[in-house]
């Protein structure tokens, strides 16, 4: 539920700012604001909802979990105003640090707090563990900055795809496409056969990849189409994690005993 309502809430301020900035429009996949689904005032209401049902489950974590109340709050209000931040205040995306920030709180961020509230404790494998959905979740942002690039720029915002070009963008995609791939066949081939699960969406994986390099401009749909591909690899990833002995957990091993 924290995690839950941090990163909805985290949608919602996204929505409000690239409306209010002028870069959602017609063509854009947030139809929120731009089709009046609700309006800027209720997607306001909406956010500190859920800002406060966050604030609300991370009580309720504090006063459950065995971490340090200090060490569960640095890492879930490190998340919460990083959710903010993306668009809001200084505004990371506008700048060309949305990708980085993507990268550390779709993944580190919430799956450390998640180990921490439960074990009590940090263990820095779980970064490890987040990083085939985290490079996953920043695919989804790259595609749709690489095909929303000429109007970004007209909006006169900066994005990473912006300042490396075209070319370097569609090699960016593949790698962030399929290095949770190499990943997990590296952990079937050394630790435990289950993380093979993973490997049955790949064929999704080259299709999408081949569509984003061969045409220009990079349709519409590749967004959309690599988080559906970031949903079935998540939840064969978790599958694999969940059947996988626990002594054969690639670096949780020495936890397992």
């Amino acid at each position: 539920m924290t995690a839950v309502s941090v990163h909805a809430a985290g949608n919602l301020v996204n929505t409000y700012y690239d409306f209010v900035k002028g870069i959602d429009s017609k063509k854009s996949d947030d139809r929120t604001l731009v089709d009046h689904i609700l309006s800027k005032d209720e997607v306001v209401s909406l956010a500190s909802v859920l800002y406060g049902l966050g604030c609300l489950g991370f009580v309720c974590s504090v006063a459950l979990s065995p971490a340090k109340m200090e060490h569960l709050a640095l890492v879930y209000f490190g998340g919460l105003s990083s959710s903010f931040l993306y668009t809001g205040g200084v505004g990371f995306k506008y700048i060309a640090l949305g990708d980085v920030l993507v990268l550390i709180i779709f993944g580190p961020v919430t799956l450390v707090f998640s180990f921490m509230a439960q074990s009590g404790r940090f263990h820095w494998a779980t970064i490890v563990y987040a990083l085939p959905l985290a490079l996953n979740s920043e695919a989804i942002l790259h595609s749709n900055n690489t095909r929303d690039m000429e109007s970004d720029r007209r909006a006169g915002i900066v994005t990473l795809a912006i300042l490396i070009g075209p070319t370097l963008s569609k090699v960016l995609y593949a790698l962030l496409l399929f290095t949770p791939f190499i990943i997990v066949t590296l952990w079937a081939m050394h630790c435990s056969a289950w993380f093979f699960l993973p490997l049955l969406s790949m064929k999704s994986a080259f299709t999408l990849e081949k569509d984003f390099r061969a045409l220009s401009p990079v349709p519409l749909q590749i967004p959309k189409r690599t988080a559906q591909l970031t949903l079935t690899f998540g939840i064969l990833y978790v599958l694999a994690v969940a059947l996988a002995p626990a002594k054969s957990l690639p670096l949780l091993a020495s936890l397992a005993r």
